[in-house]
């Protein structure tokens, strides 16, 4: 199963999503978007399936340090053209597997969506609501 963690390395949220992972056994691939950027199809997939409105991080000085005009009137291709012009603008980090897309970490939620089977420590996937 093909695991892929989306973010910026020296994000505090990123390492410890990069910690669980790896205190659970689970396998993954980093993939920095801060360096190698992000596509349009991904973060439409992303929008469309958890809405920009959770893609987009607002609470980020990348947000705030837009002008007035750019933070007005959000739409769904306008949020997903500003991180695509500046990938810190993307909430962190975005997990991406069969069956699992999650943005943000929190690790009971992970749990649940990853489904953990504590004996063998093999992830059986499942969607979260």
């Amino acid at each position: 199963m093909k695991i892929i963690l989306y973010g910026i390395p020296g994000c505090d949220t990123v390492k410890k999503a990069r910690s669980w992972l790896t205190a659970q056994d689970i396998a993954f691939t980093f993939y920095n978007y801060k360096k190698a950027g992000i596509d349009r199809a991904s973060l439409a997939r992303w929008c469309n399936d958890l809405g920009w409105e959770t893609v987009l991080n607002r609470a980020g000085t990348s947000f705030h340090d837009l002008s007035p005009e750019d933070k007005v009137d959000l739409t769904r291709d306008k949020a997903i053209d500003l991180m695509l012009a500046n990938p810190s603008m993307i909430k962190r980090p975005v997990v991406e597997a069969q069956g699992v897309l999650l943005v943000g970490f929190k690790p009971d939620l992970w749990a649940t969506a990853f489904a953990l089977n504590w004996t063998s420590g093999a992830p059986a996937f499942t969607r979260v609501p």
